[in-house]
């Protein structure tokens, strides 16, 4: 008896033998999701019986990882009934069958006819969905993986944000387990955190966003082949952020405490800024450079309110009724994520963020203040400081309202 091969040794064992499915598995190159891909019901069972019967341990490996990608690679379990079989393929499907329940996979026990092979409903492919927080810009990752009729796992990995719409769009091919992998380790890393949601929460997220596209912006390559797949969900169908919303309780006696702890979240650099109208702020800059090295001399004071005015206009563009509902819903998205990372006094924070952006002017809008401080405040510091150097009595901060 020979050593046991490998499986792309024992398939090229195969191919040789069952000349009329060759053509389907050389061009696999020993991959088992290329292979199944290639292969009919008919041809994908009768490999898996030649490897059984010839390769068992090659056919085994063949089996487990069909059975695990999806219910093609199940359906090729069909014709393979022990009793039909030589004693050692017979063991081996027996040993397969065990196997495959012990994963919570259904097969009759103990019948003549051919076994029909068939996951449990909770197992029936896969399709998991993440999202992420915003980065400081504002731009935020989704993720959806969904189970490939053909076998394995496609991947989306979509990037959007509030204010500029769907930023960048790829999809991927891989096995289930890398995919599973993959998402595992997205939802423990430091710096893009992905949580668990409900894939139509998340198709109604990225529907929203997709829908107020702005004109200037267009959608990313290859988006279009696959927008009714990622966003047609029923009309009523909660987004992450409506979910935060219904589900993380605060109530207004707590509003002054939580705004507090937004306001030092986003001075500490963990949440925020969230701003990616970088084309306002660097506007605002150079407007307060000008005033600050005017040529008309004026007192501090009188140039510092100027400033401060500067400012609170710069508020009142970044922020008008349209920016201010859309900077709400990313505190919102962002309480999701951080609700379901355990960190739920800074997700009620967030919520409270969101019902000032909501509610109040933005001059008035402590938070928002604070995004600003948060880019610009090393450069209104430097102003500030000019001025002292030239005589003027500063106050701390231009963008701290008394």
């Amino acid at each position: 008896m020979h050593d046991e091969l490998g499986l792309p040794e024992a398939l090229e064992r195969a191919a040789s033998a069952l000349e009329g499915d060759s053509d389907a598995i050389r061009p696999a190159n020993g991959d088992p999701l290329q292979l199944i891909a290639f292969l009919d019901d008919a041809a994908a069972a009768r490999v898996l019986r030649w490897l059984l019967c010839n390769e068992p341990a090659a056919g085994s490996e063949l089996a487990l990882v069909w059975a695990e990608e999806g219910p093609r690679g199940l359906e090729a379990l069909q014709g393979l009934n022990a009793a039909d079989l030589p004693k050692a393929a017979a063991k081996t499907v027996r040993r397969l069958h065990h196997q495959l329940r012990s994963r919570g996979v259904q097969i009759p026990e103990n019948t003549s006819q051919p076994v029909v092979a068939r996951l449990a409903p909770v197992n029936d492919g896969i399709e998991e969905a993440r999202v992420s927080l915003p980065d400081p810009s504002g731009t935020r990752l989704l993720l959806l993986a969904l189970g490939h009729p053909a076998g394995g796992v496609r991947l989306f990995q979509v990037q959007v944000d509030e204010d500029l719409g769907l930023r960048g769009f790829d999809v991927f091919e891989a096995a289930r387990r890398d995919v599973r992998r993959l998402l595992r380790e997205f939802g423990h890393a430091e710096k893009v955190r992905a949580v668990p949601v409900p894939p139509d929460s998340w198709r109604a997220a990225l529907a929203r966003v997709v829908a107020e596209q702005p004109p200037d912006q267009t959608l990313p390559r290859g988006f279009a082949e696959w927008s009714s797949l990622l966003t047609e969900v029923p009309a009523d169908t909660p987004t992450p952020a409506e979910l935060a919303v219904r589900e993380i309780p605060w109530s207004e006696d707590e509003r002054s405490g939580l705004r507090a702890r937004a306001v030092e979240q986003i001075e500490a650099g963990v949440l925020g800024p969230w701003i990616s109208r970088l084309d306002e702020l660097e506007a605002t800059a150079r407007q307060l450079e000008e005033a600050a090295s005017g040529v008309v001399v004026v007192s501090g004071a009188t140039r510092q309110a100027h400033l401060s005015g500067l400012l609170d206009d710069a508020l009142d563009r970044l922020y008008d009724s349209a920016s201010g509902l859309r900077a709400a819903r990313r505190y919102e998205e962002a309480a999701y994520v951080l609700w379901k990372s355990g960190q739920e006094q800074d997700a009620r924070a967030c919520l409270c963020a969101a019902r000032d952006f909501r509610e109040l002017p933005p001059r008035e809008n402590q938070v928002a203040r604070a995004g600003i401080q948060r880019i610009l405040g090393p450069f209104i510091e430097k102003l500030v400081g000019q001025e002292g150097e030239a005589g003027a009595t500063p106050e701390s901060s231009l963008l701290v309202k008394p």
